[in-house]
Formats: C-alpha cells, structure tokens, sequence
C-alpha cells in the first residue's frame, strides 16, 4: 500500500509539521496515535515533490528543539527511515541532517538503523557525506566518518584524511578528479592534502566550483594562509 500523502496545507500537515519543528513531543506523539498511518506519510509541496515526516524534522536550518526525541518518535510508530525525498534529487534524512550540520538528529538516525551509505545528494547522487563537505558541514562530515562513512578521493581532500587520499591515489585517477580533489582540499582548508595533490598533478588555476580557484575557495573558507600560500608559488 503506498503512503498516505497529504499537501503542505492541510491541517494535519500543518499541525504534524509545527510538531515536530517546535519540539513539540508530547503533540507529535498524539497525533502519530490518532492516525496510525501519519508516521510513513509523505506532505507534497506546491511543485509536486514530496517529504517525509523525517525529512521535515531534518530539513533545514535543522536543530530543531527536541530532534532526537522526534526521530524516536516516528521510528517507533513506524517511520521509514531511509525512505527518499520526491523530486530533482533523492536525499534520504540523514542527507537533510548532515547538510544542516545536526549532529544529535544524525546520531539519532544511524543510531536507528539509517544506511550511511544511501546514495541520493544533490551531489552527483552520493552519500550523506558528499552533502556534508560540499556544504562545508565539517563537524557532521567528521561525525559521519567516525561511524564509519567511506571518503571518496575529493572527500579525503577536503578532510585532510591523508592516509585514505594516499590509497585513492595509488589507483592512478585521472587528472580531472586530482585537481577537483585540490579544490576540495582548498575548500577544506587543508593544506597538506592540498600540497600531496600538487605533486600528483593537480591544477592549481583550475577555475572550479561556483566558478572559484582553489585559493579563492580556500579564502572564502577562511583559509587565507592556505589561500596566500597558493598564490605565491612559482
């Protein structure tokens, strides 16, 4: 049986919505009992595409009053936990935590069994850890490889995971991918990476992401040393 959708503007959506994004348990926990099929529904939006109730408690600027406790609540009436968004992209809600930097809600997923590796990001349909480096979520990236998220070579960059830029790079990649891997380690502000992909090749002129140079990405991260340093080689 498909879930039970409901549009943005229904008083049910409206309700379950101000619930959950005030941290209102104790009302959440109501009206989950009062419609027993509210947990794994889905609120359209104006262009057709579609949220779960997870992905409302995630979405952002997330860090929403009581977050974990709403993620408990609807995992135990029966909320999907990976259950995608509908529209351009596929985003499960652990993809809406870690693109809002909440790492209690993103705890609280993995906790609850969501797949790490879930593909879906608006970033070329990676994981939950492409949306947190990309967005600059740094302490949500870290958390996702601490339980256990596999860095991709552009990822290690930006973290500064020497150890697992060195094995990506012992597979011999294609230029293109070391020199966005250097964006992204600019975009990190993590200069030994940043100095490893120099050596294998990578451009450091390359006009890259939200058209940005690898220095100006590390200066519009606050990396200005790093930015500089860039700048003054030969």
């Amino acid at each position: 049986m498909p879930p039970r959708t409901l549009v943005k503007a229904d008083p049910l959506a409206v309700a379950v919505t101000r619930a959950i994004q005030r941290g209102e348990v104790a009302e959440l926990g109501r009206l989950l009992r009062d419609h027993p099929d509210l947990a794994t529904a889905q609120i359209v939006d104006d262009d057709g595409s579609a949220r779960t109730l997870l992905h409302v408690a995630t979405d952002w600027p997330g860090q929403f009053p009581a977050g974990v406790a709403t993620v408990r609540a609807l995992v135990a009436a029966g909320a999907v936990i990976d259950a995608p968004f509908v529209g351009p992209h596929r985003e499960t809600p652990l993809h809406w935590a870690a693109s809002a930097d909440d790492i209690a809600v993103l705890d609280a997923l993995l906790d609850a069994g969501a797949d790490i590796e879930a593909p879906g990001s608006v970033i070329a349909g990676g994981t939950a850890l492409a949306d947190a480096v990309a967005f600059g979520q740094w302490r949500a990236a870290r958390r996702l490889v601490e339980r256990g998220a596999r860095a991709t070579l552009w990822q290690a960059a930006a973290l500064g995971l020497t150890a697992q830029l060195e094995a990506a790079l012992a597979a011999s990649p294609p230029r293109e991918a070391i020199t966005n891997a250097l964006w992204c380690a600019c975009h990190g502000g993590q200069r030994q990476t940043a100095e490893l992909l120099l050596a294998h090749g990578g451009d450091p002129e390359w006009v890259g992401h939200d058209g940005l140079t690898p220095a100006a990405a590390a200066r519009r991260s606050g990396a200005h040393e790093l930015a500089a340093w860039l700048q003054a080689r030969d």
